[in-house]
């Protein structure tokens, strides 16, 4: 690793905690190979749709019913990512944050053998139902990776680990595009296994996880394990006395037994959460009400009205912009802080988005017109990366303490899900009745976001989570000011370790 990537944030990352994460984001690769692995093979993969129909009843697919079972195969990963986001508090606290990630890739087993095997076995029906599969270990792994990663950062890091979660989602899908290529594995033989591969980030976390701490916060907060939260910080942080970092812990746990448990209702009645809570939907939307799925799912498309001669390779050019600027974020998240990050991103995506409505009306009129658009949408990516992209995944867990954060991200999990969900069905509708405007929507979503993340969303970077709660209750102030001297004395003493 890295020498600066090791002193990230003035902290030093450990090989456990580096391992812990890698393994972790292994779900979140696997996440977004599945988001990008239909992309490529849509043609091949309909016309073995066709000849299963011709097999089966002796006559060609009506064009109707292609278009409903390819609708279904693509929607359906959606609605087992919002069916299963639902259940990912009940799973973390019943299981446990590490042991529910080692069981959700039973999921990963079981949908892609499905997807694998359903031209060998001339079954549609096995594809629709490994995408409806693979969808709901999706939905877990959406909760799971960012809340584990979440609660084993040091507080210094928490952003930049946290963002690990995104990069690995658009290298998933960057990894699809590729490998979906008609040359590789998107061919008429081949892309059964390019489905089915999506086993293989399973199987490596399977054979990591056991080497990896659970998390301390939840062996403390949850289960009253001091002994093994102590062993788990000493593997995460490398340092022999690791009392000073259970005391924010010891606080959260001495409210939480005071508190009742909260659960996904509760978290809307208290006074306590249901701004916060409100803040996590709203960041979630704003990343996929943003047009970025518009751009993944129809990239190639725009592309082509743009002009562009190989509008596949454009697509993967789209994707190494995706990953490059997720780095990019990794390195300023922690030093520009998450809510100007996700403003800038969110304010350079509404001005690409209207640069892109204008080029994309002119091309027929001025053909240079198609160079701007390409540049438009690489432009709309890159700003999508640098905060919509990373940071809802990751904050959600900031901004709640152990209690109420699994039913929080249970909340913004399927908030998410249900917005692409939302957005994949309707897009090409839209797109059809608005032509190249259907873009200034976007836009006026984007600046409605923008506006709201300046009003309401507080910034959580370098800051306890007793400090972030006190910014939805500013009368608390003398437990934000005790906060906030515990805070400072944590990072003094995180410092003089740093030095010595």
């Amino acid at each position: 690793m890295p020498a600066g990537f090791r002193q990230l944030g003035g902290e030093r990352v450990t090989r456990s905690l580096a391992l812990s994460v890698f393994t972790a984001v292994l779900g979140s690769l696997e996440f977004g190979y599945n988001v990008g692995v239909m992309n490529a093979p849509q043609e091949i993969i309909q016309r073995d749709y066709n000849a299963t129909w011709a097999h089966r009843y002796g006559r060609a697919i009506p064009p109707g019913t292609l278009t409903s079972l390819w609708s279904l195969s693509v929607a359906i990963f959606s609605i087992g990512g919002m069916l299963s986001s639902f259940c990912v508090a009940f799973v973390s606290e019943r299981l446990g944050r590490r042991k529910a990630m080692l069981v959700n890739n039973l999921l990963a087993f079981l949908g892609g053998s499905l997807m694998g095997l359903c031209k060998l076995c001339r079954s549609f029906e096995m594809m629709i139902l490994g995408r409806f599969v693979i969808g709901a270990y999706c939905g877990l792994a959406s909760g799971l990776t960012p809340m584990y990663v979440g609660e084993i950062a040091p507080t210094g890091l928490r952003g930049a680990l946290g963002t690990l979660h995104q990069m690995a989602i658009v290298t998933g899908i960057l990894l699809a595009q590729v490998l979906g290529l008609e040359g590789l594995l998107g061919g008429p033989e081949l892309w059964p296994v390019l489905l089915g591969l999506t086993v293989v980030p399973a199987v490596l976390q399977m054979a990591l996880l056991p080497f990896c701490p659970e998390s301390p916060r939840f062996l403390y907060i949850v289960r009253g394990e001091e002994r093994r939260a102590k062993r788990g910080l000493k593997r995460l942080t490398g340092r022999l006395d690791v009392d000073e970092l259970l005391e924010e812990m010891k606080e959260e746990k001495r409210r939480m037994d005071t508190e009742p448990k909260v659960s996904i209702p509760e978290l809307f009645r208290s006074p306590l959460h249901r701004q916060p809570a409100l803040v996590s939907i709203l960041l979630q939307l704003s990343q996929q009400l943003s047009g970025i799925n518009a751009i993944f799912y129809y990239s190639t498309s725009i592309f082509t009205k743009a002009g562009v001669q190989s509008p596949v390779y454009a697509t993967i050019a789209a994707g190494v912009v995706n990953c490059a600027f997720t780095v990019v974020s990794l390195f300023l998240v922690e030093r520009a802080g998450r809510r100007t990050l996700h403003m800038l991103g969110l304010g350079g995506m509404c001005v690409c988005a209207v640069v892109m409505t204008l080029a994309l009306s002119l091309v027929d009129a001025a053909p240079a017109a198609s160079y701007v658009a390409v540049l438009a949408v690489l432009g709309f990516v890159a700003f999508f990366e640098l905060g919509p992209g990373p940071i809802p995944w990751f904050l959600v867990a900031e901004l709640f303490p152990q209690g109420p954060r699994p039913a929080a991200v249970a909340v913004a999990g399927c908030s998410n899900w249900t917005a692409n969900f939302v957005v994949g069905m309707c897009f090409q509708y839209i797109a059809d009745l608005c032509g190249p405007y259907v873009f200034l929507i976007f836009a006026a979503l984007l600046l409605f976001f923008l506006v709201y993340t300046f009003l309401r969303v507080p910034e959580t970077r370098g800051k306890t989570f007793d400090q972030i709660s006190a910014n939805f209750h500013p009368g608390s102030s003398a437990a934000a000011a005790a906060a906030a001297d515990k805070s400072a004395t944590e990072m003094e003493y995180l410092g003089d370790g740093e030095a010595n």
